[in-house]
């Protein structure tokens, strides 16, 4: 039973030995821990009591064994339905959405104005230099254009 809640821990980690406070309020919410009895703040504190120093950010497994035995008093039941919450629920869960396509940017049928045929240009045809402002043209001795 150890080795399966230690790899769930190596999951939740992504393999390193060592877990943040992040990672173990994630565990207790992935693994539908929280309850009436036990909430996010009470996983927060119990954190900041398994850690080794007040000032380190995170703890080992041993820790997080600790840290689940305190849970399981907190809601009042073993440290067996604990690891077995944690053991059904297999890993963590990722979540995200997807974005939704939005009507007027994706769709070029809909551009309107310059951007309709293809968007400003970005290169001037006639750009002001110093070629277009001065007169190069050959002068006789005195300096007379002619």
């Amino acid at each position: 039973m150890q080795g399966n809640v230690q790899q769930v821990f190596l999951q939740f980690t992504a393999n390193k030995p060592e877990m943040d406070g992040k990672t173990f309020a994630k565990v207790s919410k992935d693994c539908h821990l929280l309850d009436k009895k036990l909430t996010s703040t009470d996983v927060d504190l119990i954190f900041a009591k398994i850690k080794p120093t007040p000032a380190a950010r995170s703890i080992t497994y041993a820790q997080f064994e600790k840290g689940l035995q305190m849970m399981a008093e907190k809601k009042g039941v073993g440290i067996q339905d604990v690891h077995n919450q944690i053991l059904n629920a297999g890993g963590p869960h990722f979540q995200g959405t997807k974005a939704d396509a939005v009507k007027f940017h994706d769709d070029k049928n809909l551009y309107t104005g310059v951007h309709a045929n293809g968007g400003p240009s970005t290169i001037d045809k006639n750009h002001g230099g110093l070629n277009t402002i001065c007169d190069r043209s050959q002068a006789d001795v005195r300096g007379v254009k002619k």
